[in-house]
């Protein structure tokens, strides 16, 4: 029986360490060499701190930064663990909120939304992108068509001209990847340094 058995258990013992330690190790290692800035985190950086990632949105709620998508993210409910609570680009969890079209919840939400948006800019449609949540939760990017719609908001709660700000979206319109793979998109992070940069209110 142990005959029969012992390639088995070898055979599971390399593979363990083959695929479990050894690649991963060694594919983290030419990362690192390769590609140091992205095996680090994307990590951006603001007077030597760390203020986030590039490939991690973020909750930005007030009305002179660029939003991102909603995030339907979680953790752990502090007053009750056996809960959780809404926590926005919350990427120790990231995770969509699997509720579907039927969902009074979600209808409620979307519907709150695209008439807070339409309250801040009445003239342009709302698009997807801002009243609906990624799969990841994470998304750092929006549609040009998404940063656009922002920015009568961003310019007035900021006192610059909305050519000024829209000029900054245009600059940050980043295309597809090797011109085929994914779609045009702004990184929310990326644009809201930029206006701090301009040194505006």
């Amino acid at each position: 029986m142990l005959k029969e058995i012992r390639p088995a258990l070898v055979m599971m013992a390399f593979l363990t360490v083959l695929t479990g330690f050894a690649y991963p190790l060694a594919m983290t290692g030419v990362a690192k060499v390769l590609f140091p800035h992205q095996a680090g985190g994307s990590l951006v950086e603001k007077n030597g701190k760390v203020i986030g990632s590039a490939l991690i949105g973020q909750n930005f709620s007030e009305d002179k930064y660029f939003h991102g998508r909603p995030s339907a993210t979680t953790d752990t409910d502090p007053k009750d663990p056996t809960k959780t609570v809404p926590a926005p680009y919350n990427a120790a969890n990231s995770a969509g909120s699997n509720a579907g079209p039927t969902s009074k919840a979600l209808v409620e939400r979307v519907q709150a939304d695209v008439a807070r948006l339409k309250a801040e800019n009445p003239k342009d449609a709302v698009p997807v992108d801002l009243v609906t949540t990624s799969a990841s939760g994470l998304d750092p990017h929006i549609t040009p068509e998404a940063a656009f719609f922002q920015v009568p908001r961003v310019a007035k709660a900021r006192g610059l001209e909305e050519t000024i700000v829209r000029r900054q979206v245009q600059l940050h319109l980043e295309g597809r990847t090797f011109g085929i793979l994914g779609e045009p998109r702004v990184n929310v992070l990326a644009l809201n340094m930029a206006l701090d940069a301009l040194g505006a209110r």
